[in-house]
């Protein structure tokens, strides 16, 4: 069961995989390690997450090179490839770079993929605890359809549940504060592998380290919403999520489908944010090296979206080649208190292409997201009896600091194409 002490507010960070796809190395990571412990730390961000792949010396970009050898110790269990993460030497595997993380004050985070390496069950090589072979628990029938590494993991066999403690016993003795495990939330190909989510909580809560614990991809099903509250920390509600207007569009249905669901501890997430500077060495999301596609009032509509709706808000782009306007994004006090602070988000108005959102504040403030979905700009009149006030109090956008526009008692605004309008009312003034 997850701890629920973890993750009381949505969890905020770093993750290598929009701008370097497999391909991250130590440097990288360190580097954005540093930037985030000098300019983003003291507005929440926290979490520094090494992406996919972390044992694989050869690779190159978020294109994965198929049946390739792998770095694994004697039981079954991947590690760093020395050749990209050196402190790793000598069987030191992360701690040394979790220690560099750690000391700047943030928390050090890996990606897995789900299941036990297809390397092993061909070697059938032993499992750390038990009697079993890596052959005789794995399921080879279950694997990821677009990865090679890894088969899944059988929950019925003897030594399963052994072979998963004995990982996260290693990733206890390197420090980790967070691992995503892929290919196991949902996708549009499979349905949820509920079986292993079990195994993994469960030997998290025996490795006597707190971890949070990240289910990718999705879209994560709804109706087991509820497990993924007792086994988890965050879950995705979308696949791969990137900067094209189309898949931003969507996530306004994604996000009322898991309205009411962000709670202390567990969080429905929307996906990294593919900002700034990405596609380094990637070319998923259609694109190459690149800042990132979304306009500048797209941008605002994807932060607004998230942070109202409490998703986790993990930056994707690399950290050290932000502009002022990206910078400016992430540290914007009155929109990221809304996202640690506020409640009940929820969809309290959808007509044609105007959507508007609300979350409140413990009886402090309301806040309210108007957003434009359409391609021309267009001005969106909200009644206070709406969203359930007699009247607008004093109020400002949050993300220009003027105030809140209105006209006879009515909150009325010119939104830009793709845009939004973020405001927060004083109840209390």
């Amino acid at each position: 069961m997850t701890d629920r002490r973890l993750a009381l507010t949505p969890p905020m960070g770093w993750n290598s995989w929009d701008c370097y796809g497999a391909s991250v190395t130590e440097d990288e990571v360190r580097a954005n390690a540093e930037y985030m412990a000098q300019h983003l730390k003291e507005y929440g961000w926290e979490y520094i997450t090494v992406d996919i792949q972390w044992y694989e010396p050869g690779a190159h970009s978020s294109q994965y090179r198929p049946f390739v050898p792998l770095v694994m110790d004697e039981w079954s269990r991947l590690l760093p490839a020395v050749n990209r993460f050196p402190s790793a030497a000598g069987g030191k595997g992360f701690r040394p770079l979790a220690d560099a993380v750690h000391a700047l004050g943030l928390k050090f985070g890996i990606h897995i993929m789900r299941g036990i390496p297809r390397q092993a069950v061909h070697a059938d090589t032993p499992i750390l605890g038990t009697s079993a072979t890596a052959r005789e628990i794995a399921h080879t029938n279950s694997i990821c359809p677009w990865n090679t590494d890894m088969y899944g993991v059988d929950a019925s066999k003897e030594g399963a549940q052994a072979y998963y403690d004995s990982l996260f016993q290693l990733y206890a003795e390197w420090g980790v504060d967070l691992v995503k495990v892929d290919d196991i939330a949902a996708s549009r190909l499979y349905d949820t592998h509920l079986p292993e989510i079990e195994l993994l909580s469960q030997a998290i809560e025996r490795c006597g380290r707190p971890m949070v614990l990240s289910l990718s991809p999705g879209p994560a099903p709804v109706k087991h919403a509820s497990f993924f509250h007792e086994h988890a920390t965050m879950w995705r509600i979308t696949d791969d999520f990137w900067d094209q207007w189309p898949l931003l569009r969507e996530m306004f249905d994604r996000c009322r489908n898991w309205q009411g669901e962000a709670k202390a501890g567990g969080w429905p997430d929307c996906d990294m944010l593919p900002l700034g500077r990405i596609g380094i060495r990637s070319v998923d999301g259609g694109g190459e090296d690149r800042m990132t596609r979304f306009t500048r009032d797209e941008q605002l509509t994807m932060m607004t979206l998230w942070s109202i709706c409490r998703s986790p808000l993990i930056f994707g782009g690399e950290l050290r080649d932000n502009d002022s306007w990206t910078h400016d994004l992430l540290t914007n006090r009155d929109v990221l208190h809304m996202h640690r602070y506020s409640s009940n988000a929820r969809e309290a108005v959808r007509e044609d292409e105007t959507v508007i959102w609300t979350a409140e504040e413990q009886g402090q403030a309301l806040y309210t997201a108007l957003f434009n979905l359409g391609d021309r700009e267009s001005v969106i009149r909200l009644d206070p009896e709406q969203i359930g006030l007699a009247e607008f109090p004093v109020g400002k956008d949050l993300w220009s600091g003027q105030a809140a526009p209105s006209s006879t008692g009515c909150l009325e605004a010119a939104v830009p194409a793709h845009g939004v309008r973020l405001y927060r009312f004083d109840l209390q003034a």
